[in-house]
């Protein structure tokens, strides 16, 4: 009885603690160990349509010669690098549309510094690779994708390091191979022998060509690199791999599409709903009702902690994901508690109940839980955008749903008939 209330007052301990950590976040010597849910800055992003960010409105800058007949076809390219670009930022909430035959409009949340806005998306003109003399022998169209890599790049290596792997088309692998040719022919004149990767009229990488190179891939090495300055260098490039230059012809800030109160509604909302939910539970269900009003308080602070240390993109559909997992959190109790009625009405006792309506109930809420985590992981893999943050919310949500109501559930419950509460009223029967 003794270490049922000691290990009763820990979980509850727990609960309280995590609580306020994610109401108020937690710091060590000035770090934000764990960042309070109204924490943007350390913590979780809110969507343009909640907090308002910054607009980007790009044209294409078509160059002479260019055939108008692929202008729909690169547009999309465009687009979709730049989402790509703002997904590996971070910003899955941000939203990459076509405007008119050759405009692309940017929004991205919770930055209210277009100039930083910018910043962040980084460059989008055409990539070059070029020799010391200024002669193109590459643009970004001749690359298929550049990915940041860990290990020996050449395998000849003594230890791993960090490195950007690049691989051409067939066309382009042509021209990688007279373009190092003959700049390897160089190599004995002092500095000269070098491939520029010129992106804005800037070399963002320029490494040294020792000799001809075949292959249809090359990596780039021996700069020193980081896993987050190699990532960049991958991102930069693919980011250029489009056949004309974008530039500027709109930058300015913009409020939150559902008003400044939008988000306080929303929290009502949830709140509301969540206190309806108790009350049906406790009336219903009593006991394992209560219990399971524990287990969903547990369940919403380790959701808001998890969410504010990966810094979760929130807007509408992430809030929708939210939900869907709360009710999915609710329902697996729900099934539990069916089971365990069920077992009372059979004679057994309370303590035999509760054991064997987890174990009847198990598999139907492992199945429900994985056919959602199966939908949620393709959301994710496949989606962009705010598809993405509804993919997040709700994969996360099915997993802690599904760990609170298979362990802290069955533990309060459990609790509980230490505490002499074995009434099969008090259990719904």
């Amino acid at each position: 009885m003794k270490k049922s209330v000691i290990s009763f007052i820990a979980v509850m301990l727990v609960i309280v603690l995590l609580g306020l950590c994610a109401v108020m976040g937690f710091t060590v010597a000035g770090r934000t160990i764990i960042p309070a849910v109204n924490d943007t800055e350390h913590g979780i992003r809110l969507g343009l349509d909640l907090v308002g960010g910054s607009r980007i409105v790009y044209e294409a800058e078509l160059p002479e010669g260019y055939d108008a007949g692929n202008l729909s076809r690169d547009m999309e390219t465009a687009q979709s690098m730049i989402r790509q670009r703002l997904t590996n930022k971070g910003f899955t909430e941000a939203t990459v549309a076509l405007s008119g035959d050759n405009r692309i409009s940017v929004e991205i949340p919770q930055i209210t510094n277009p100039e930083e806005a910018v910043q962040t998306l980084g460059s989008t003109a055409q990539l070059v690779f070029m020799d010391a003399d200024g002669k193109e022998w590459l643009t970004g169209t001749d690359i298929k994708r550049a990915t940041a890599m860990y290990g020996q790049p050449t395998g000849a290596e003594l230890t791993d390091e960090h490195y950007v792997q690049i691989e051409f088309t067939d066309e382009g692998t042509q021209k990688f191979s007279e373009a190092t040719a003959s700049i390897a022919a160089r190599k004995n004149t002092d500095g000269m022998n070098f491939l520029a990767i010129v992106m804005d009229n800037q070399a963002i990488s320029t490494p040294m060509v020792e000799n001809q190179l075949t292959q249809s891939t090359c990596v780039i090495s021996g700069g020193n690199f980081t896993a987050e300055s190699a990532k960049e260098l991958a991102d930069l490039i693919n980011v250029g791999q489009m056949p004309f230059s974008l530039k500027q012809v709109e930058l300015r800030s913009v409020g939150p599409q559902l008003g400044a109160n939008a988000l306080q509604t929303s929290l009502l909302a949830g709140a509301i709903g969540i206190v309806l939910v108790c009350l049906f539970m406790l009336i219903v269900y009593r006991i394992p009702g209560l219990v399971a009003c524990l287990a969903l308080g547990f369940y919403i602070v380790i959701e808001a902690v998890v969410f504010g240390l990966i810094r979760v993109n929130l807007s509408l559909p992430g809030i929708a994901g939210i939900i869907l997992s709360i009710g999915m959190a609710v329902d697996a109790n729900v099934i539990i508690f069916e089971r365990i009625k069920e077992e009372l009405r059979a004679g057994k006792t309370v303590k035999s109940a509760i054991d064997s309506g987890f174990k009847r109930a198990f598999t139907a809420i492992l199945d429900s839980n994985i056919t959602t985590l199966i939908a949620a992981a393709v959301l994710f893999w496949m989606g962009t955008g705010t598809i993405v943050g509804f993919a997040t919310t709700l994969g996360l949500g099915v997993i802690i749903s599904m760990f609170t109501a298979l362990t802290v559930t069955h533990f309060l419950l459990n609790r509980m008939v230490d505490f002499h509460v074995r009434s099969p009223k008090a259990y719904g029967a």
